[in-house]
């Protein structure tokens, strides 16, 4: 079980937050309701997004290292 408190749970929650924000993008109903804003502490998911679909290949890649590390090395 990763906590937040060490590094690893930290890239854990910002990986997952990124795809997560990356999927809300995806659906209309949801694009409207939460990436509306693009500043302030709603800005947030929208710039996680952002990263998220311009930045594709190298979110996706460091999921599965994430993952490896996670399951295998911790």
């Amino acid at each position: 079980m990763t906590n937040v408190y060490s590094l690893d749970g930290i890239l854990v929650f910002g990986l997952l937050f990124v795809c997560t924000c990356a999927y809300f993008k995806k659906v209309p109903r949801l694009k409207t309701w939460l990436l509306s804003e693009k500043k302030g502490v709603w800005g947030v998911f929208y710039k996680a997004a952002v990263i998220g679909t311009r930045l594709h290949a190298a979110v996706a890649i460091a999921c599965i290292v994430m993952a490896f590390y996670v399951l295998f090395v911790k």
